[in-house]
This record gives C-alpha cells, structure tokens and sequence, in this order.
C-alpha cells in the first residue's frame, strides 16, 4: 500500500477520492485552505488526518509516495514549492483515479455540460442493484451511496463509473479530465459553451470533446444526445459503436408516453422502436428523462437486463443538490436548492419545478458565481432563462474584481430585462455586510401560502440556504 497527500483535500472530487483509497488500504493525508462542512465533516466521519491551512512543514511531516495536486493549486503554493524542490511525485487527481481505482475495470464515463453527476449516480446504482458491486467517483454525493467514490468491490475485473469532467486536469496538466479515464463505455449528455476561463469558444470544447470520442476502443460503445446537433457532429468521428439516445424514435433509445405525479415521472422505454418497458423513476422534467435514457443505455450495455434496470429505476435517490427539497414549511411553502449555474441549466430545471409544483408560484434565487456566469458571456441567456420564476433574486456576482466592467455581467440591466417580462426582481448586495440576509429580509414579506422558492448556485450563495430555512421555520402555521 502507499501513502497518498492530497494538496487540496477540501474539494468534493479530491475528498470522495482521498476516502476511496483510505478504504482501499492506503495511507491518506492532506491539507487545503477554509476547510468547512460538509467536506470537512466528510473526511472528519471518515478519519482523515488534514491540515488547515498550507505549509511546507505539513508535507515534512506527511512524507507521502506521492502528492495528488488538485486543479485548484498553482504555483507559489508553499507546499507545492515544497513538492517541486525536493523531487516528490506529483499526480493529478484524474491520473491517481485511473491508476487506482479505473485500473483494470471496464470504465464508464459520462461527459457533457449538463446532467454528469445525476446520470452517473444513475448508472452506479443501476450496477449495484444489479449486483456488479462498481466503484464510482461522482461530483457529489449520491443519495443511494452516501459516498462520492468508491473502488469497485469486485477482486476480479469490474466496472468503474466517472463523471467526466472537462476542466483542466493540474497546473502540469491542461487536458479535460475526462481524457484521462480510459473510456470503453462513454455518454455523452450534451455539448454546450462553459467555463470561460479555460475554453475559448465552443469551438475549443468540441476538440477536447473529439479528443475524448478518439479514446474509446472499437469495441467500445458511445452513447450520445440525438437531439443535440453538437454533440452528435462530435460523435461523428467515433471508431466505435454509437448509439443515440433521445425523445423522438430517431434515436435507438426512446422514451415516450411521458407522464409524471408528484413523486416521479413515468415513461415507456424503447429500442430501436420496440418497447421495452415502463420506467419508473423519482426524477422530473425532459431533461432528466434524458439522463435516464443514457444511464439505461450504459447499464445494459454493462450487461444487466431491461427487466432488473426496471426493477432499480424506482428505487434511486437523487444526487445532494440536484432539485433537493430542502424542507416544506408552514402554509405549504417548499425550499429547494439546486446545482444549476449554466442559463440552460436554470431554465430546465425551472420548468421541471413548474411542471411538479403546477399552479404554484415559483421564486428563483440565483448566485452568478462561476467564471462564466460572472461575465457578460451568456448576458442575454441570462435574461431568457427564468420563464417559470415570477420573482427572481439576483445574488451577488462573485468575485467581480476579475473583470473589468466591460467584462462583467450587468445585473442591472438583467433587472430591467427580466422586469420587462413582468418578473419582480430584487438585486442583492446592495450593502454587502448585509448579504445574504437581505434576501431573506426581502423575502419574508413577500412569501405567499404555497410558493416554492429554490437556490441555484454551483456555491454556497453566503450560506443561504441555512439562513432562509431558519427564517421558514419561524413562520407561524
């Protein structure tokens, strides 16, 4: 066994992976900077020694075979000065998984903009009700595991399921993650303009994306968006197996007769026009319908039988943060929060809401916080992208020193847009010793008997969340 430091254990991939392999037998420790729960409960739950706060001496002490470099660390980090001066080895994270825990397994890997950590946790589950017992890394914690990564508990050759992310690997490293996890069975969600701050334009993502298809082996299997038209121009070039999944009997994996109530959604599944089934699955909007396509996909692929996929498809928890119903309070008034931060990724999730809470009023609390969201780059989506929300809150932009103002979102003028459409809209921050208490202070007054109000941020949003169940709670019945 070996002994594993991880420079920047606080984030959910680097934690998940470092318990991984704690469990496996390895010794595990690590250190990062404003480690607070429910990472640092995680790895606490799971006895990791860690350091808070960075220093040379914490590697002096730790003596690791090998320090893992988290793709939030760069130069003039001390201990990675540290690293670099003394000849330890380095490893990303994606290297460290595919080493140790892809290994020698089948890897399934699910790419694409949106739906990575649902329809990867999807596709665990599928293989574990089905008793292939894999091992996962997933950017969250799915509900049915508890755990965000787990090496597969088969001691002969299993499989191995990863979102795959496309964001750079290390400082050392620039490729996408996901060209590092060895695809024999890949999925590919949908292909769309994000993070700014490595991608240049959509043209930049389609070619770590065809990086990513030219991995696969010829007996591999892709498995791809057929309604989307990037996505399936990617999926052109394959040298294997390609198979479409979508909602129109073009693709040869279908889903018609949707409906839905308020505990799930439910569709007939069909192959290549032939139906297979009826799928059952605790999931709302289209969009979700799409993941699930691709995980049955994937799983049957993997060998399991339509009638066991069935059999699982009920029984799945959705992933921590992913239209999660924090809690429902006095006069029937719902919180939920939500990992959306792309417009496209707010608007579906929003008319899932819609659709699950019909006739009820929705109120959308949005925190502009990644590095494309802060910038004026998807200004107009923006402005497009609240159609359900009656009222939207429009959290402070994070981190606004990085752009100038020629760079940076306008808020004021998404206000006077999304105002324009009859929406009322209330801009954060004002005085930002008081954020994000004054969007509590503002939504008190204005909740209403059964509205539902849901965060959507990629962050904490300032710890809202907390702040507005505590407000819920006081509300007399």
């Amino acid at each position: 066994m070996s002994s594993f430091y991880f420079l920047g254990i606080g984030g959910t991939a680097m934690a998940s992976v470092a318990v991984a392999l704690s469990h496996a037998g390895h010794a595990i420790s690590g250190s990062d900077t404003q480690l607070y729960p429910p990472m640092s409960s995680y790895l606490d739950d799971h006895n990791i020694r860690y350091f808070s706060g960075f220093s040379d001496s914490n590697l002096q002490s730790a003596s690791p075979d090998f320090v893992i470099v988290g793709n939030a660390i760069s130069r003039g980090n001390p201990e990675l000065e540290y690293a670099l001066n003394h000849h330890l080895e380095l490893l990303s994270m994606p290297e460290l998984v595919r080493r140790h825990l892809i290994a020698h397994n089948s890897s399934i890997v699910v790419a694409g903009t949106h739906g990575k950590t649902t329809t990867t946790s999807l596709v665990a589950w599928l293989l574990e009700h089905g008793g292939l017992k894999p091992g996962f890394l997933v950017g969250g914690i799915p509900e049915n595991f508890s755990l965000g990564c787990r090496a597969s508990g088969r001691s002969e050759e299993g499989f191995f399921v990863t979102e795959g992310d496309e964001y750079d690997t290390a400082f050392f490293d620039k490729r996408s993650k996901f060209l590092l996890y060895r695809p024999d069975i890949a999925i590919i969600n949908n292909i769309e303009f994000d993070h700014a701050d490595i991608f240049d334009s959509l043209e930049d993502i389609k070619r770590s994306f065809r990086l990513f298809v030219n991995l696969i082996p010829g007996n591999g299997t892709l498995l791809v968006n057929g309604d989307d038209k990037v996505a399936l121009e990617v999926a052109s070039r394959a040298f294997c197996r390609v198979e479409r999944f979508g909602l129109t009997r073009e693709s040869e994996w279908s889903a018609c007769n949707l409906s839905a109530d308020s505990e799930a959604s439910t569709f007939d599944l069909l192959y290549q026009g032939t139906l297979l089934g009826s799928i059952r699955i605790p999931l709302f909007g289209n969009y979700n319908i799409m993941n699930s396509l691709a995980a049955i996909a994937a799983a049957t692929h993997s060998g399991l039988s339509v009638e066991a996929i069935i059999r699982a498809m009920p029984l799945f928890k959705r992933p921590k943060r992913r239209m999660e119903i924090v809690g429902t309070y006095a006069h029937n008034i719902t919180l939920v929060e939500d990992f959306a931060h792309h417009p496209t990724a707010i608007r579906v999730t929003l008319e899932a809401l819609g659709e699950l809470y019909t006739g009820r009023r929705i109120i959308a609390c949005f925190e502009p916080r990644s590095n494309t969201t802060t910038r004026n780059i998807f200004q107009q989506e923006l402005a497009e992208c609240f159609g359900p929300a009656s009222i939207v809150v429009m959290g402070m932009v994070h981190r606004p020193e990085r752009y100038g103002a020629e760079q940076s979102l306008n808020t004021g003028r998404l206000k006077q847009e999304l105002q324009n459409q009859g929406k009322d809209v209330f801009l954060a921050g004002e005085n930002p010793t008081n954020y994000p208490a004054d969007i509590v202070e503002f939504l008190h007054p204005q909740l209403n008997e059964n509205d539902v109000v849901v965060l959507l941020s990629n962050g904490s949003f300032g710890n809202l969340k907390n702040l507005l169940t505590e407000c819920l709670k006081k509300i007399p019945e």
